[in-house]
Parts: structure tokens; sequence; C-alpha cells
């Protein structure tokens, strides 16, 4: 018989689809690596995992010990489905804006929930990331994860989905493009995949307009799970060899078009990434391969990306793409 002793067992070893509609007129190969497919529906995933791996490893986390982490999304469900299996508490610290399915999912996992106000700067005591630390030095066992700093969130992007990308290629992949959100993915990614292929692999970083990763003003964007306001600790700018700035209309578009046409319900960043990946394919050769990341499903979002009206409420009358990303 073949089956997995435990859900955790199946994080990772994700399929690589091929883009045969959105592509059109683009001789390079472009593939999908579709991470909706974990068990608790992202990329995330394998960073709980390390992460709960690793601090077992280091006396961290003990029989009956408690897991704190400022999330409301697919890494509070990862460390959720983790902590369930190996017997710990889970509190997530989420800011009250998050209501509705997000906080559903992470109850229905058994995760305990914290609401703090979203209004207040981070430095305040009442903010997430204030509240999480108060938790996790108060509560006796408890520990805090940190997925922007934790060391063991990118190692496992390079332990586990670069060594996934090489081998599956054949070791024939190009470029690789990822979202860089807190970093993890690409960076660990992007160094496996230039050390396997002595620096031959291109990796691009797909960045919402609004970023600071990319460059340009900093300013708010609608795209979740990517983009940020500061460079967290587990960046590593040499694994990226250049970002792609996309505009939420064109993240949005995309990813209704995965849906509608590739058969692909995903999240706006998976939208965003693959609108990099297009740009990154257009001018290459017919034996290029370019794999792009996506990193969590749509369910999450179909009250908005999904949604006519919300759309319509949300974005600009005016597309708000940068002239020199146009294609």
């Amino acid at each position: 018989m073949r089956y997995a002793e435990s859900i955790a067992e199946l994080i990772g070893n994700t399929p690589l689809v091929r883009l045969t509609s959105v592509t059109e007129g683009i001789r390079a190969t472009v593939l999908a690596k579709v991470e909706y497919l974990n068990p608790g529906g992202s990329a995330k995933d394998r960073i709980a995992l390390a992460m709960v791996d690793e601090a077992e490893r280091a006396g961290l986390l003990k029989p009956g010990g408690t897991i704190v982490e400022p999330t409301s999304g697919n890494t509070g469900v990862a460390l959720a489905i983790v902590a369930q299996q190996r017997g710990y508490r889970m509190i997530c610290v989420v800011p009250d804006k998050f209501a509705g399915d997000k906080v559903a999912t992470l109850r229905a996992y058994g995760a305990e929930i914290v609401e703090v106000p979203t209004a207040v700067p981070p430095e305040h005591p009442d903010s997430y990331y204030s509240v999480s630390d108060r938790l996790a030095r108060d509560i006796p066992g408890a520990f805090k994860p940190d997925q922007f700093s934790n060391p063991a969130a990118p190692r496992s992007h390079y332990e586990t989905t670069g060594p996934e990308i090489w081998r599956d290629t054949d070791g024939r992949v190009t470029h690789f493009v990822a979202g860089v959100g807190t970093a993890g993915t690409i960076s660990g990614t992007g160094r496996y995949l230039h050390e396997v292929s002595d620096g031959r692999v291109q990796i691009i970083g797909a960045d919402p307009v609004g970023s600071i990763y990319s460059g340009g003003p900093v300013h708010g964007f609608l795209v979740e799970g990517v983009g940020e306001d500061f460079i967290p600790p587990n960046f590593d700018p040499d694994a990226v060899d250049g970002f792609e700035r996309v505009s939420d209309a064109e993240s949005f578009e995309m990813t209704r078009r995965l849906a509608t046409e590739e058969g692909l319900l995903v999240g706006g960043s998976s939208g965003m990434a693959v609108v990099a990946a297009l740009r990154t394919a257009r001018d290459l050769p017919e034996d290029a391969v370019v794999v792009v990341l996506l990193a969590d499903g749509g369910r999450g979002y179909l009250n908005k990306l999904f949604d006519d009206s919300w759309l319509a409420a949300h974005l600009p009358s005016s597309d708000d793409t940068d002239p020199e990303d146009t294609p």
C-alpha cells in the first residue's frame, strides 16, 4: 500500500504544468509550479514545516509547547497544520481588518485567534508585532517562528523547491520567476539554482508597483502576500538577477485569465508572477525554460479578485501600469 503517515509528509514535490493559452506568441516553454497543491494550499507549508523542525532540533519547541505568529494568511494556516500534527498549541495574532474566511480557516485548523487593532504603527504596544512578541515572551514554552528573519524559511526552499525544479526540468530551466514578499522563496530557490547551474539560471523577482524591492516610490497596493515597505532580513540580494514591476490591474487580470484559460484558480500574487514570467519569456528562444511559482490558490479570494464589483470599487479608473513595463 502507498500512503503517508501524516499530512505533513505530503508537503512539497508539487508538479510543474505548462502554460499554453496565456503564452500565445511566446516561443519559450513556460512552466508553472503549482504550490497550492500543498496540503495547506500554499508555498508557506514548506517554511512552516522547516521552522518547526529546526525549533525542535534547537530545543526551542518541546512537547506541549505553543507557537505564536503574527499572521492572518497562508503562513498561519501552514503553521496551524504542522502544530496540530505535532501536538502544539497555535496562536495567530491577527489585525482586526482580517475577518471572515481567513480567520475562519485558521480556527478550522485549531488555531486560537488574538485580534489586535489594525491602525497602529508597528512599534505600538497593541500592534500585531508587539502583541506576538509579548505572548511569545510571557507564555511558558512558547516559540515565535518569525518568517521574516528565520533562516529556516529560505533554507527550506534551498533544500526542496530549488532541487525539485532542477530535477523536474532535467536541469534545463533557464529562468525562475517568483513573487517577493518575506523573500524566503526567491532567496532560497534562487541561491540553489544559481549554484547548481553555475550562474546560468536567471532569477527574476515579481514585485508590485509600490513595493520597495524594485525601486520607485513606496506606496500601497492591493495584491496580497507580496511586496514590502522594508527589506526583511531573509532577503538575499545576490540570489536575484532582476525585478519586474507589476500593477494591481495587470496582476488581477492575469489571475482571472489563469482560471478561465488555464484552469488554474490562483491568488493575485500568482497572477502577478505570471505577468512577470511572460515579460521575461517574450524574447527568449525556443529552447528556454521559464519556471514561475504559483504561491497559493484562489478560493480565498473569490469575494475580491473574482468579483467584478469589488474590482470596480478598488482598482483605479485608469491602469496604474508603469509605462516602461508595458509589453
